[in-house]
């Protein structure tokens, strides 16, 4: 066999050998952009219309993120903001708008003693996605009901509250110890399913729409307070509104319709 031909054949094999470790590589890649961002790597596709583009971004967005000094609170930390956050539950009752935008600052004071910049809406969107990307949509919705609050009905500025209230347990409680196998498993539950593989989402909105019709009728009625019992003894405040029941050892907030 002539040198020249063995010397094509090896040339030809090298560069065939490089193409197949490069388009496994970039599907490795994929794959772990995919598991680490969830919905935002389709996203983000769908914005760049270039799954290469998309996957270069989300890059750039891990490769900032490790230049950050994002930090855990401190339990005083903590408790602190578990104050601020019932205290602006409990406004909502009477100013549900400004209760709202007092829930958007409550968070963002919380980004920022996190480690996480400040300095606009959609750079914390990109920093956020990193190690939050399971609430990220929460955040999107409630920002745009906070800065539509004006014209928005009391349904939606509940709904946002809630949707802060996502955003808002998971940057509290993530990086303390042993938050993180119970955050993920309130993700889980909030997102409609528990161990069993169950979906619960449908009466999760089933039991949020009876919350806020009966908060919405007692405020109207002026009814007084009371106290009710179900079958089970289960004690329900003034509006109603069955207090929720977690199984965590984190600090968290509860939401009861404003009380």
């Amino acid at each position: 066999m002539p040198t020249w031909l063995i010397v094509v054949i090896v040339v030809v094999a090298v560069a065939v050998l490089g193409a197949v470790i490069w388009l496994v590589t970039q599907e490795m890649q994929r794959k772990r952009l995919q598991q680490r961002f969830g919905p935002e790597y389709d996203r983000t596709v769908e914005e760049k219309d270039s799954p290469r583009a998309a996957q270069r971004e989300l890059a750039e967005r891990e490769r900032r993120h490790k230049e950050l000094d994002i930090r855990p609170l401190s339990a005083s930390a903590r408790e602190r903001y578990t104050r601020e956050w019932a205290q602006a539950q409990e406004n909502f009752v009477d100013h549900p708008a400004a209760a709202v935008a007092e829930a958007d600052r409550v968070l963002v004071s919380l980004m920022s003693d996190r480690g996480y910049p400040t300095e606009g809406y959609e750079q914390q969107l990109a920093d956020l996605s990193v190690r939050h990307a399971k609430t990220l949509e929460h955040y999107r919705a409630a920002h745009a009901t906070q800065h539509e609050r004006s014209g928005a009905s009391t349904e939606d500025l509940r709904d946002a509250m809630v949707h802060y209230r996502t955003v808002f347990e998971d940057l509290l409680t993530d990086g303390s110890d042993g938050a993180d196998a119970a955050a993920d498993d309130h993700h889980e539950r909030r997102n409609g399913h528990d161990h069993n593989g169950h979906d619960h989402s449908e009466r999760e909105h089933d039991r949020t729409a009876q919350d806020g019709t009966a908060v919405a009728a007692d405020r109207t009625a002026g009814a007084p307070d009371r106290t009710e019992h179900d079958p089970n003894e289960k004690v329900r405040d003034r509006d109603g509104v069955q207090p929720e029941r977690e199984a965590s050892a984190q600090p968290r907030t509860e939401w009861n319709g404003g009380r």
